[in-house]
C-alpha cells in the first residue's frame, strides 16, 4: 500500500454531498486489516492530520478514510441553519460505507462522531468491525444529565438571540467544567475564550446544528447495541479526569463502557489528545497514535 496516495471522493445523500478522503488504496484492505474510518464532530477531517502522521510513523499500514460530516469542512448541505440529527450523522456514515463498498470497516470516531458512531452500530450493525468511540459526550447516561440537557438547550437559545460568541462560550464553559454541572456557574465572557461579542448575524455554524439536532440529548438503541458482532473500544483521556470528578465527555465515556459492559481505555491527554497543534491545540499525538496502533491490533 502506498499510504501517500489521497483520493478524495463524494457521496450524495438527501440533502447535503459528503466529502472524504482515502489514503492508500482501497484494494489493499482486507477482512483482517479493512479501512480505518476517522470521524469527528463537528471536527472536519483536517483535525486527524496528526493523528494520520502518528498511524504512519508507528508503522499502522492501513487504508485510511477521512471523513467530513455534512455540517463542517468540505461536505455541503441544502440547509446550513438546519439541525442535524444523530440519526442523520449516522444514515450518512452507512451511505459512507456503502460507497467505499469495502466494509465492515474498522472506525475511529472522537466527540460527538463517536455518539453518531454509536447510533451507527444500533441502525447497520454490519457496517463496523471494530468501533474506537473517543469520549463520547452521551450525557443523558449521566446522574446530572438533564441539567447538561437544559445547558444545551440554554446555549443554543443564546446563540439563535446573540450569535456565536454567546453560544460557543457558553458551550466552552460546559464541556470544561469536571464534576456535576448545576448550572450555577456564572456565565461566561466571551473574550475569555477569543470569541467575538458582536453577533454577525450568521447562524450555520456546525456544532450548533447538532446541538439543535439534540446531539447531547439523545441515547442509541443500546439493546441493539448490546447484540451487535462488533467490537467496541471505549476510550476516555488520561487528562479528562474520572468517572465522577471528570469533564463531561470523559465521564460520558466511563458510563458508556459500563452501559456496554466493556472496561475503558485510557487514552494519552485529554480531549484534544490526537491533535498535534490543529486549531491551535496540542495533545499527544504520538503517544496517542501509538495507543491507537495497539487496540487496533489488539
Amino acid at each position: 500500500m502506498t499510504a501517500s496516495i489521497r483520493t478524495p471522493g463524494t457521496v450524495a445523500v438527501p440533502g447535503a454531498v459528503l466529502s472524504y478522503t482515502v489514503i492508500g488504496d482501497l484494494a489493499d484492505a482486507t477482512a483482517d486489516s479493512p479501512p480505518l474510518l476517522l470521524g469527528g464532530s463537528p471536527m472536519d477531517s483536517t483535525g486527524f492530520e496528526s493523528l494520520v502522521a502518528g498511524l504512519e510513523a508507528n508503522g499502522a499500514r492501513r487504508v485510511l478514510v477521512l471523513t467530513d460530516p455534512r455540517n463542517v469542512g468540505r461536505s455541503t448541505r441544502d440547509d446550513d441553519t438546519a439541525a442535524v440529527t444523530p440519526e442523520q450523522h449516522a444514515d450518512d456514515l452507512h451511505a459512507l460505507v456503502e460507497a467505499l463498498g469495502v466494509g465492515p470497516v474498522d472506525f475511529f470516531a472522537t466527540s460527538g462522531a463517536a455518539v453518531n458512531s454509536l447510533f451507527l452500530v444500533a441502525a447497520h450493525p454490519d457496517d463496523v468491525r471494530l468501533l474506537v468511540a473517543h469520549e463520547p459526550p452521551m450525557a443523558p447516561l449521566l446522574p446530572d444529565g438533564a441539567a447538561i440537557g437544559k445547558a444545551c438547550d440554554d446555549l443554543v437559545a443564546a446563540y439563535d438571540a446573540d450569535g456565536i460568541g454567546a453560544g460557543m462560550s457558553r458551550f466552552i464553559a460546559l464541556v470544561m467544567h469536571r464534576g456535576e454541572w448545576t448550572g450555577d456557574d456564572p456565565l461566561p465572557d466571551p473574550a475569555m475564550f477569543g470569541l467575538p461579542s458582536e453577533d454577525d448575524g450568521s447562524r450555520s455554524d456546525g456544532l450548533m446544528a447538532n446541538m439543535r439536532g439534540e446531539g447531547c440529548t439523545r441515547v442509541p438503541d443500546l439493546d441493539a447495541i448490546r447484540r451487535a458482532q462488533t467490537r467496541f473500544v471505549i476510550g476516555v483521556g488520561e487528562e479528562s479526569g474520572g468517572p465522577v470528578d471528570g469533564e463531561i465527555a470523559g465521564r460520558a465515556g466511563y458510563a458508556v463502557a459500563r452501559e456496554l459492559g466493556v472496561d475503558p481505555v485510557v487514552f494519552p491527554g485529554g480531549h484534544n489528545g490526537f491533535l498535534g497543534g490543529e486549531y491551535g491545540q496540542m495533545g499527544k499525538p504520538e503517544e496517542f497514535a501509538a495507543e491507537l496502533r495497539s487496540v487496533l491490533e489488539g
